[in-house]
């Protein structure tokens, strides 16, 4: 029988593990467990974030999270007694700072750099467009992942209504400022960033004239300013978004999809890793966040327990009531661990040989560092089982 690798030796034979998956499955908590394990193990370690909560922040010993690396210092590892054998950053992801800087990198001058990053749509751009954040997680990536600094990088990818989001980000971007909207804008503009009706036809010139008195002119300048800075731009712009986009492909990069035991979030799961197989990647592990466990029944007939129940209960309440409200809950807990198990089960069938790890709900939120290293124990298969062994 061939043995299914770890999601410890995955971590071990990949430089970059990006985590993606749909909102609200533990994706953050995952990234953020995966490189506390690897940084206790020796590696150096950067875990780079889109939109923590501010406990995950505090379980790191940070005020808050920055778009500059923070180191997470060896005394609070110390301090709860855990093992630190390397070193451990954290970055949030800041798309707009992330943005321009790439602009900073392509312009041609000082002064076509500040046009842009001065302008108003290119401050809405930089900010709210849908996909910025996609794109700006995988700029971010490529650019610390030149740098030697770290054995590790770990990506945790923005939260969206569609994990493909990710992958389509820099053809959408490309899209963007190569379009054929773009372009009329261009000629519509000219070579001067003036608006020149004469450079285009009367419809156009109407729904231009039309858009100025609505906005007013000076917004159709910016507009302008806008689209022919971008123009300029577009040749490095393009080249970096498909040298970002192809990295990805690289053998040192491994992906982990995250998920919950909900029948949505595994159909999304199960689809993501399609696209994936189908885009020329895999994913390299699965994580099923928040599996209830099975508890088992009581061993006790009905009198047995009601009279167990009755020597441990406080005056004044009813064992009868107690045991049957208690009975309840077990079955509604029973009930929903079996519906965790089936789609746990339809998720390990649907990915084969892949790396499938469980982690179980907790009882509290994860919110310091030993409630991470708890979570990364899980992922790794380095929790013991009830009985004290490690899992086989």
């Amino acid at each position: 029988m061939v043995r299914r690798m770890s999601l410890a030796e995955v971590l071990n034979t990949h430089r970059v593990v990006v985590c993606v998956g749909a909102g609200g499955v533990g994706k953050t908590t995952t990234a953020a467990a995966l490189a506390v394990h690897a940084a206790m193990n020796g590696r150096r370690v950067l875990c780079l974030t889109i939109d923590p909560a501010r406990r995950l922040a505090n379980s790191l010993g940070l005020s808050e999270m920055s778009g500059e690396e923070q180191d997470v210092s060896a005394e609070l590892f110390a301090e709860h007694g855990l093992p630190l054998g390397g070193q451990l950053s954290a970055m949030m992801l800041d798309t707009k700072r992330t943005f321009d800087e790439l602009i900073t990198r392509y312009a041609s001058s000082d002064e076509a750099r500040d046009r842009i990053l001065d302008n108003k749509i290119y401050n809405y751009v930089s900010t709210s467009l849908a996909g910025t954040g996609e794109y700006m997680a995988m700029e971010k990536l490529h650019d610390v992942r030149e740098r030697d600094e770290w054995d590790l990088i770990v990506l945790d990818t923005p939260p969206t209504s569609n994990a493909l989001d990710f992958l389509d980000a820099p053809s959408k971007m490309v899209g963007l400022v190569d379009s054929p909207a773009m372009r009329w804008f261009i000629d519509a503009f000219a070579s001067s960033g003036k608006l020149s009706l004469n450079l285009v036809g009367k419809s156009a010139a109407l729904v231009l004239k039309g858009l100025a008195r609505f906005t007013g002119a000076g917004m159709l300048d910016s507009i302008a300013e806008f689209v022919t800075g971008f123009n300029e731009l577009f040749g490095g712009f393009r080249e970096r978004a498909e040298k970002v986009a192809s990295a990805l492909k690289k053998d040192d990069v491994a992906f982990v999809i995250v998920s919950s035991p909900s029948p949505l979030s595994v159909d999304e799961a199960i689809f993501f890793n399609e696209r994936l197989d189908s885009s020329g990647m895999a994913a390299d592990a699965f994580v099923i966040n928040g599996v209830h466990e099975l508890l088992s029944e009581p061993p006790l007939r009905s009198d047995a327990l009601i009279e167990a129940v009755a020597a441990v209960l406080p005056a004044g309440l009813d064992p009868k009531k107690t045991t049957r409200r208690m009975r309840r809950a077990l079955d509604d807990s029973r009930t929903l661990a079996v519906a965790d198990r089936i789609q746990a089960d339809r998720m390990k069938i649907a990915v084969g040989s892949a790396v499938c790890v469980e982690v179980p709900a907790f009882e509290e939120d994860v919110h310091d560092l030993p409630a991470l290293a708890r979570v990364a124990a899980y992922l790794t298969d380095t929790a013991p089982s009830p009985d004290g062994a490690k899992p086989t």
